[in-house]
């Protein structure tokens, strides 16, 4: 088991904010890496890329501007398997690399994500009305995981308002 890396660097459109890697991920050390999760599907069908990426190209997205990290770094079966202590530290790291990248847009791949970094858990889908890092826009969008109970169609309307919003 690995420790996925982050993808970041200055001046990136979105970062990709998901609670942690899965165990496959961990394994392959790749974002997203679960065949179940949806999230690379979602990005094509949002419009974000212009074709379908494969996991082990997560790096790639860099090069359209758009980087990926996590809440916590640790490899779980579940974010049920996170410790407080571990969203507690967690939720300072992420601070800190948004401080420092500054991205445009701070995605967010579910509310739970989100709850753990802002403290609201009543966050609605979309665009947030507050930001937490100055010039950082939070953008909460639901989870890729395919345990999610929205259809593919609503998950991807989501996803296209950021798409929108970059073009």
């Amino acid at each position: 088991m690995q420790e996925v890396q982050d993808h970041l660097d200055y001046g990136l459109s979105i970062v990709f904010i998901g609670f942690n890697p899965s165990l496959r991920s961990g394994e392959v050390g790749h974002h997203y890496a679960n065949p179940r999760n949806n999230f690379w599907r979602i990005l094509y069908r949002s419009g974000l890329t212009p074709r379908l990426y494969k996991a082990e190209e997560d790096g790639e997205l860099l090069k359209l501007g758009y980087g990926f990290t996590n809440i916590v770094a640790r490899p779980t079966r579940g974010a049920e398997d996170i410790t407080r202590e571990e969203y507690k530290r967690g939720r300072t790291l992420l601070r800190g690399k948004l401080r420092e990248y500054r991205p445009k847009f701070a995605c967010f791949v579910g509310k739970g994500v989100y709850a753990e970094y802002s403290g609201n858990s009543r966050a609605g889908w979309g665009f947030q009305p507050d930001m937490i890092v100055d010039g950082v826009q939070d953008f909460v969008a639901p989870s890729s995981s395919g345990l999610v109970r929205m259809s593919m169609d609503e998950i991807v309307g989501i996803y296209r308002e950021l798409a929108e919003a970059i073009l």
